[in-house]
């Protein structure tokens, strides 16, 4: 089997385990830095490697657009193409359509919209999106879906019954999944009926991995934690789960807890590009002068290439100025910082310890007394 999920220690609902790909295995639960363009921002393929990265993302709206999957495939793929050959999974574009760009239409067929680059009309179905992820070869691919408002009911619901009859087309356009293999996705914005009610649906379909979408996308963090608590309980326990778009530390560590296995998220690479570093203390927004002369790494005992070599001084000089290298030192520390943490609640839950850590880390991270 190119597929195969373990599970090796569960505490409480939180679990570690081991996801087998094609092109690797990635421990569990683990975070998959974006590749939005076919390359996550600052970072080569080496970089991410020596972050100990086991996953990267990418975009197929994006690379659909430029430079192609046609010419992709040319190259035999994305593996090939981006010189990243490790595990890959790419989202179904859906969610770039319909915050992206101006909808002319979208019908129970699928979205016709204009390109955000240079304004021409395109055309996304179900089976479209399917066609282009298979040419970009990715390991794990996923259904076409609509994602709502989180907390306009009504557009909710007609989203949640669209994105139930394309998670049908898209699985019978990939009926086979011993190469890449096709996650559906419980939609269902902050209602738990509705949540229940896709969870169900989907479930019945038998999808090798799921994943929790329209989440991140306005609500607040306690009403993202309620849909998590009324929403995983229903997902099958021997397959993955995978939230989509969060990676807050906190978030992280409140979903994992909870029992999710993969995250991805563009938050350490998009605040570096600002001047923010992740620290177990919170966030340093290094313009702010506090930082101007400070001598010590942005994290101490932190064994990044940046915090082993320059101050937070250097770092922020970096930053004023709006060096390259500021960007690249601050993504490498911050994808190394969700990384790390991730990696270590794994440790925690093979040891048992997982309260103790997300205790502690939570405590530190937002302050608490």
């Amino acid at each position: 089997m190119a597929f195969e999920f373990e599970i090796l220690a569960t505490d409480g609902n939180a679990r570690a385990g081991i996801l087998h790909t094609p092109h690797g295995a990635i421990p569990t639960p683990v975070y998959a830095p974006v590749g939005t363009q076919a390359t996550v921002k600052a970072l080569s393929p080496r970089d991410l490697q020596e972050l100990q990265t086991t996953l990267v993302l990418a975009n197929t709206y994006h690379l659909h657009l430029r430079p192609g999957e046609e010419l992709i495939q040319q190259f035999n793929g994305l593996h090939h193409f981006m010189g990243w050959h490790g595990p890959i999974l790419t989202d179904s574009g859906g969610f770039q359509v319909f915050s992206l760009t101006e909808i002319n239409q979208i019908d129970d067929e699928g979205v016709t919209f204009q390109s955000h680059i240079d304004g021409s009309k395109k055309r996304l179905t179900p089976e479209i999106s399917i066609q282009i992820q298979e040419a970009l070869g990715a390991d794990i691919i996923m259904c076409f879906d609509q994602c709502p408002p989180p907390r306009d009911r009504d557009i909710v619901q007609k989203a949640l019954e669209r994105t139930h009859k394309w998670a049908v087309r898209c699985q019978e356009a990939h009926p086979d999944n011993t190469v890449q293999a096709l996650f559906g996705i419980i939609q269902g914005g902050i209602f738990q009926d509705l949540r229940a009610k896709s969870a169900e649906f989907l479930c019945g379909l038998d999808f090798p991995g799921y994943a929790i979408g329209g989440l991140a996308v306005g609500e607040s963090k306690q009403e993202q934690y309620r849909a998590l608590d009324y929403t995983l309980p229903l997902m099958p326990t021997d397959k993955p789960r995978y939230l989509m778009g969060v990676g807050d530390p906190d978030d992280l560590a409140e979903a994992i807890t909870r029992g999710v296995d993969i995250f991805d998220c563009v938050t350490p690479t998009r605040i570096a590009r600002h001047g923010a570093a992740l620290t177990s203390d919170g966030r340093l927004h290094l313009k702010n002068a506090a930082y101007r002369s400070e001598s010590i790494p942005l994290e101490e005992g932190c064994t990044c290439y940046c915090c082993q070599h320059f101050s937070r001084a250097y770092v922020r000089h970096l930053a004023i100025t709006r060096e390259l290298l500021g960007h690249y030192l601050l993504s490498m520390h911050n994808v190394h910082f969700i990384i790390q943490h991730v990696q270590q609640m794994r440790q925690a839950i093979l040891g048992g310890t997982l309260r103790d850590y997300t205790d502690s880390f939570l405590r530190r991270y937002l302050q608490r007394d």
